[in-house]
């Protein structure tokens, strides 16, 4: 299932279930991202698997001083979503909306100060090409902040692994009446390297500098890196 096909579908309801999935915590996991951009210097940002902009808006609410920012997602639905969502924000004016592939993006090398991306990289065919490709796109000492779901350490793992097999796709099936969306979400996350095995994929993508950070129990993790 491509990530067009995945997310289309479910795009009026998914900031809803985000919210339910997450018990209220996926905006605060946002904005630690949001604390985690340089705030000494103007930033151009660009936002990958941007969505519904929850992540975007997070980031031009946060001290950082944003000049620019693009957001990328590949599904033009959830972005009609983000853009109804950012009408009124007096920051409008400075954010373009794309609709674009991970693996090759339109933008010169060393175009940006700032990558962000959460929860997508998962749903990348190729992901260490899609991280080259934001090693391409970061300046020289440039950011990359990538948030994503991991698997929760012992003792929490059976219940996690309980929460994504059984519990996630039904929730997702009952808002979105979509369980084909949920099952592949849950399927992405058990799938997925994290950690030691996903901070490896950064070094052999030109990003180094890494930092971890644990949230929520281990479920999710802040991977930040910098282009050397």
């Amino acid at each position: 299932m491509t990530q067009k096909l995945a997310f289309d579908p479910i795009s009026p309801t998914y900031d809803r279930i985000n919210r339910i999935l997450s018990f209220g915590q996926d905006l605060s996991w946002r904005r630690f991202v949001a604390k985690q951009l340089p705030t000494n210097i103007p930033l151009t940002l660009l936002d990958l698997a941007a969505g519904t902009l929850d992540q975007l808006i997070a980031c031009m609410e946060s001290p950082a001083q944003i000049q620019s920012a693009t957001a990328i997602d590949l599904s033009p639905r959830m972005l009609e979503v983000g853009r109804a969502k950012i009408a009124d924000k007096p920051y409008k004016d400075r954010i373009c909306c794309l609709t674009s592939d991970l693996h090759q993006l339109p933008f010169q090398d060393n175009s940006f100060d700032a990558i962000t991306l959460s929860f997508g990289i998962r749903n990348a065919a190729d992901p260490k090409r899609a991280l080259t490709e934001i090693a391409r796109l970061l300046k020289p000492k440039g950011r990359v902040l990538i948030l994503e779901f991991s698997l929760a350490p012992y003792p929490w793992r059976p219940f996690h692994l309980f929460y994504l097999r059984y519990l996630l796709p039904s929730i997702g099936n009952l808002f979105s009446h979509n369980r084909e969306a949920y099952l592949y979400l849950s399927k992405t996350i058990l799938s997925f390297p994290y950690g030691a095995a996903f901070c490896s994929l950064l070094q052999e993508s030109g990003l180094t500098s890494l930092r971890t950070f644990s949230l929520a129990l281990g479920a999710v993790t802040l991977y930040v890196a910098e282009k050397s």
